[in-house]
């Protein structure tokens, strides 16, 4: 049992991998759809006059553009967002398209490279069951 604090309401709850309790969960759910029909209507509007229109903290909000639930129009607008690679303003998520890349291509490779070497791995264990099958049928 996993039990860690909620980055949101700092309570402790027993977590499956997430790092924010389901009531936590539930509320930004709520919250999400506040903003985004406020903003909807209000597409010049900050995240000022949002946080204080909607009733919905700065904290969430960031959050929500963290996930990509939400998009800015300026990247990095007051140095809310940046890649969390390589510091570039960016308008939603953690990375830019650029670090997105990379990772991508570095996971690929990875997972070629693997793939490449995983019937070399079959081909030895095959080998090593044959003569482990000959010496059986030897004595």
């Amino acid at each position: 049992m996993n039990i860690i604090q909620c980055n949101i309401c700092k309570k402790p709850f027993q977590s499956f991998g997430r790092r924010i309790c389901a009531d936590c969960l539930e509320k930004i759910d709520k919250d999400f759809i506040v903003v985004r029909d406020f903003i909807y209507e209000h597409k010049k509007a900050d995240m000022d006059t949002v946080s204080e229109e909607t009733g919905v903290s700065k904290q969430i909000i960031k959050h929500l553009l963290k996930e990509g639930r939400l998009t800015m129009d300026e990247p990095g607008s007051a140095g809310l967002l940046m890649c969390e690679v390589c510091r570039k303003p960016i308008n939603s998520g953690r990375m830019c398209e650029t670090c997105k890349g990379k990772v991508a291509s570095t996971m690929n490779k990875n997972i070629v490279s693997h793939k490449q070497a995983e019937p070399q791995k079959r081909e030895a264990s095959q080998d090593t069951r044959s003569l482990g099958a000959a010496k059986i049928s030897n004595r």
